[in-house]
């Protein structure tokens, strides 16, 4: 099969699961076509079947803002008719769905019929497109996709919820692979870190105020007044400074390690006792599931996805959104060396429920699914160019 993939490349989940969902696809024999503005970062290895094709962006005085759309639909409508690809599998409604479906109406006045596949990743549709001046296009570009996945139960209902949606959305859970997202033996740099043998907590984002670093800082101030803790925080973003500056005003700045944007964030999960996500809002939780491969627990808010992924008690802890004090006390329990164990145990069992291996052939399936009702319902019009 030849496969479109379209994304944003950048570290967002998005980007990630699309980038080894295209790596995973290649590997199993499947002929890949990255199609994106720039290559994604974890697009980092060789296969003769991965393809990248970047989106070229007219730069005009004419023009306030560049037309991406638009060069993007070109793209694709290009990828497909040179390459012969089979389908298109576009990540985040706006703008890939809606320039698919222009790239899939031009084809289709060409004689060349490609079905196009939506996955919805959370932000696209619990943020962007509730707004009222993107709603039409959102809805439009997905009741037009000929097949629509979501990450999780929670997205596809808030989907239904806020859209006017007459298809079927299949949900596809996001994925880990094992054999990368793994505790590795770091003893040398949990020292380095740790030197007095204090718990290392870790909490990893796009620095928006979505994710509620705020909490994840207080919860790390608190913990740390009754047990010797480091705190390391991953990302960048537009909270970056103000965050820096609450550690300053809270005295554990010393105690605090901004490391920026990390690819390898599997070697810091290797050495960490605990992962913090107190977000708002989170349709999945990828980076969560990334700490669980790596073997270690969570405490996270109860938001959106997260109670499909964190099991109460089990993996980790649940608690309402900016309920500190819970997460704390939940946090505290964790790291209690009688405890930590268990629940490093079953953070590694629970991943493996999302192995790559097993999600994989979900979307083989699906896009097989797909192309078959596109070959059954294809129309082509009575004049084609040649």
């Amino acid at each position: 099969m030849k496969i479109g993939i379209v994304c944003y490349p950048t570290f967002g989940g998005s980007g990630v699961v699309a980038t080894e969902l295209g790596k995973a696809l290649a590997k199993n024999g499947h002929q890949v076509h990255f199609i994106t503005y720039q290559q994604p970062p974890r697009l980092d290895f060789f296969n003769e079947n991965v393809f990248y094709h970047e989106v070229n962006i007219p730069s005009y005085p004419l023009f306030q803002y560049p037309p991406y759309e638009s060069a993007l639909a070109s793209e694709m409508v290009n990828v497909v008719m040179n390459e012969n690809v089979d389908l298109l599998h576009v990540h985040y409604a706006i703008p890939h769905a809606s320039a698919a479906y222009m790239a899939k109406m031009i084809l289709r006045s060409w004689g060349k019929c490609v079905p196009v596949v939506t996955t919805l990743h959370g932000t696209d549709i619990t943020l962007v497109g509730k707004d009222a001046s993107y709603e039409p296009v959102v809805t439009f570009s997905i009741n037009e996709s000929d097949g629509v996945t979501s990450v999780s139960e929670d997205l596809r209902k808030d989907t239904y919820r806020h859209f006017k949606i007459n298809r079927e959305i299949e949900v596809i859970p996001n994925f880990i692979d094992l054999t990368r997202f793994k505790r590795q033996q770091k003893d040398h740099f949990k020292t380095a870190i740790c030197p007095n043998g204090e718990k290392l907590i870790v909490h990893t984002s796009n620095f928006r105020r979505v994710k509620r670093i705020d909490d994840a800082v207080m919860t790390f101030y608190h913990v740390r007044q009754q047990m010797p803790a480091r705190l390391l925080l991953v990302g960048d973003g537009p909270e970056r400074n103000r965050i820096q500056q609450l550690c300053r005003e809270l005295g554990i700045h010393d105690d605090v390690r901004f490391l920026g944007k990390l690819d390898a964030v599997e070697e810091i999960l290797s050495v960490a006792d605990l992962f913090l996500m107190p977000s708002e809002n989170e349709s999945f939780g990828l980076a969560a599931l990334e700490a669980l491969a790596c073997e270690v627990p969570l405490i996270t808010s109860n938001a959106g996805g997260l109670p499909e992924l964190n099991l109460q008690g089990v993996t980790g802890f649940l608690s309402n959104v900016g309920d500190v004090d819970d997460m704390v006390k939940n946090a505290l329990y964790i790291l209690n060396d009688d405890h930590l164990p268990t629940f490093k145990a079953n953070a590694l069992a629970r991943a493996k429920e999302f192995e790559l291996s097993k999600i994989l052939p979900l979307y083989e399936q699906h896009y097989e699914r797909v192309i078959e009702q596109a070959r059954a319902l294809r129309v082509y019009p009575v004049e084609s160019h040649s």
